[in-house]
């Protein structure tokens, strides 16, 4: 096929999915949209491959999977333009956890299936036990929300307005939902229209054509690139600090590599029995780390991640382990899961790729605030944060700071957004100096954020490395530990474990210290001048300098 019109498609679709983005975000109700904007947008081919992947890149596999289930569930004549699917099931369609919600648009042009416009969007409450329908400590799925496998939300171009009133009648916040779900099922509309627009200009067949030719390179891109790689295997674990439920047992990742030619097997099976608690994973999620950290190694500039690269790659799995759960296994709590399975894989691809290797980092969560007093006058009584920390140093590069790490690009929400909208005083939001693991290349430092609670509240918080913090590479320190520490009403302090649901009243707070990035190489053969100016920047203490450095200017 001609290259010129391929990649002219490609530009096309990179372009959209650019514009769904923004429409979507600039029409979202909850801050989770419109401020945190934990979502994605895309365009799919006929049998659900990503043509291009989201800013969320973890969620691009999910959409393969919902559409895999989509045709075990409608044959191809009962699927028509202008439907709509929905589903947020994490077992019968991919979805990250219960609380995101995807939706699947068919996208037809001279009577042909061309591909799928899609979207997935995490819900402020869709029910379950909790508030805001996210769980540090559930013990099964039921207990997470509403479930829906994918089903028809539109039909020929007609909405259905009782699986609608189903799904809101199962929310704690309908109208913040509501809203969401029509600027989420708009974008996704969007998508399907413009795609018409580049069918009819183009044809159907040369779309097509492009998808397979986009789809193709991209595999044969990885295939040469793995081929570059040595021969030979490399494994790795490491330790989540535990499941929520069960407080005394860590949580087991473990990965082997095996690189043969331009075969790879990525080998899960050593992995710990499925959780009790909401951490558990299921293969398209630990797909998804999987290509986050092979692309990432060998070279994102190099190499144009999609759908396509899907059958290059091996991936294997024991039954009933965390990685390969089964239902009704609870996953609300699946996104520090799969930052510490991300941080295991890429311990294990450093072998391969030495310059690439990065120490392990800090990992995000999440903070949920119920507010019990009837919030501010005119908003949603859900407060909803995703919170980063810091990458770990890497082979020449220190580690980002305050970010959200590995796969997810979200944003936290900005003091003035929450003040405004919701009953609490933001009263510290600060760099913690010394937080960063020290290292030839340090790792990336983090920030403590305090709280005042004007209102009751129920607070549901799920992070964790306050037992096990980011671990140095190559003599490299650990990380800091993350805290979570209450503040009661006589000011007196008690520290939290990092994930759990806490009721807690007006007047009293708490702060969160993220865990810090760790440090990646000999501290003492760090730069001179790279320490003066991380003590000139607040990074490093003077203290700090020479304690874990040696330096003493």
């Amino acid at each position: 096929m001609d290259p010129v019109t391929v990649q002219i498609l490609r530009n096309k679709v990179s372009s959209l999915v650019d514009e769904m983005h923004y429409h979507f975000y600039r029409s979202g109700y909850s801050t989770i949209i419109r401020e945190s904007r934990d979502f994605s947008c895309v365009i799919l081919d006929p049998r659900g491959r990503l043509i291009i992947p989201p800013p969320m890149f973890f969620h691009g596999i999910a959409y393969r999977t919902f559409v895999e289930n989509l045709f075990k569930n409608y044959d191809l004549e009962e699927i028509e333009d202008g439907d709509v699917f929905v589903s947020n099931h994490p077992y019968e369609a991919g979805m990250p956890h219960v609380s995101d919600m995807g939706f699947v648009a068919p996208i037809f042009a001279d009577s042909k299936l061309v591909g799928f416009s899609a979207s997935i969007a995490h819900k402020a409450d869709i029910g379950g036990t909790n508030p805001g329908s996210t769980s540090a400590n559930s013990t099964e799925l039921y207990h997470e929300g509403l479930l829906l496998p994918p089903i028809k939300f539109h039909r020929a171009g007609v909405p259905d307005p009782d699986i609608e009133r189903v799904i809101l009648g199962n929310s704690r916040h309908p109208d913040l939902v509501r809203g969401d779900i029509h600027a989420q099922v708009a974008a996704t509309k969007m998508g399907v229209e413009r795609m018409k627009e580049n069918a009819e200009r183009f044809g159907a067949d040369t779309v097509i054509g492009a998808f397979n030719a986009i789809l193709d390179g991209a595999a044969e891109e990885l295939k040469k690139a793995i081929a570059a790689l040595p021969d030979g295997t490399s494994s790795a674990e490491g330790y989540m600090d535990d499941d929520g439920v069960d407080r005394d047992t860590p949580v087991k990742f473990a990965v082997t590599i095996t690189i043969d030619g331009d075969n790879a097997i990525f080998d899960y099976s050593n992995s710990g029995p499925q959780a009790k608690g909401p951490v558990n994973l299921r293969p398209a999620m630990v797909e998804a780390c999987t290509f986050y950290c092979l692309v990432g190694a060998l070279g994102p500039h190099e190499l144009h991640y999609n759908g396509g690269m899907g059958d290059v790659v091996e991936l294997r799995f024991a039954p009933n382990t965390v990685t390969n759960a089964s239902p009704p296994a609870p996953v609300s709590s699946y996104q520090k899961a799969n930052l510490r399975l991300v941080d295991v894989i890429l311990d294990a691809m450093s072998k391969f790729t030495p310059t690439r290797a990065i120490a392990g980092s800090g990992s995000s969560g999440s903070l949920l605030i119920s507010w019990q007093g009837g919030g501010r006058p005119g908003h949603s009584t859900m407060q909803y944060e995703i919170m980063g920390s810091a990458y770990g140093g890497g082979y020449g590069h220190d580690g980002c700071s305050m970010t959200a790490t590995h796969l997810s690009n979200l944003h936290i929400t900005p003091i003035e957004i929450l003040e405004s909208e919701y009953p609490c005083r933001v009263t510290e939001m600060s760099v913690i100096p010394d937080s960063a693991g020290a290292g030839e290349f340090r790792g990336g430092v983090v920030f403590r954020r305090r709280y005042e609670l004007l209102q009751d509240a129920i607070v549901v918080r799920r992070y964790e490395r306050a037992k096990f913090p980011a671990s140095g590479v190559g003599g490299g320190q650990d990380g800091q530990a993350s805290k979570f520490i209450k503040i009661n009403h006589n000011g007196s302090e008690i520290e939290l474990e990092a994930a759990g649901k806490y009721e807690m009243t007006a007047g009293e707070g708490f702060y969160m210290e993220k865990a810090g990035g760790a440090g990646f190489g000999d501290p003492k053969k760090r730069d001179p001048e790279a320490i003066k100016r991380d003590i000139a920047e607040g990074y490093i203490t003077p203290e700090g300098a020479k304690r874990d450095y040696g330096y003493d200017g």
